[in-house]
């Protein structure tokens, strides 16, 4: 049973993998078709870049994922808060 564990995880690493790699496939296939605009592909890039930046000043990979999590849980209140106002005297 022990010797299925790493097993187990390489095969969710891999299938990870293949997953993002399609998503990005298939969103720069998109961007090139015009099918999405620059700007939503830019705001899907914040927690990748925000992790990046997070990761490179922290050094802890967990921490910066942790860190990355609550600070866009923080933007989205943030956005729907502003969204809700400018809603309210419209």
């Amino acid at each position: 049973m022990q010797n299925l564990v790493p097993i187990a995880i390489w095969a969710a690493a891999v299938i990870l993998g293949l997953g993002l790699l399609g998503m990005a496939l298939f969103g720069i296939q998109s961007i090139v078709n015009g099918k999405i605009n620059l700007v939503t592909g830019a705001i899907i890039l914040v927690p990748v870049i925000l992790l990046l930046i997070l990761g490179l000043i922290v050094g802890d990979w967990a921490v910066a994922g942790i860190w990355t999590l609550v600070i866009m849980f923080v933007l989205a209140v943030l956005s729907l808060l502003v969204s809700g106002i400018r809603g309210l005297f419209n």
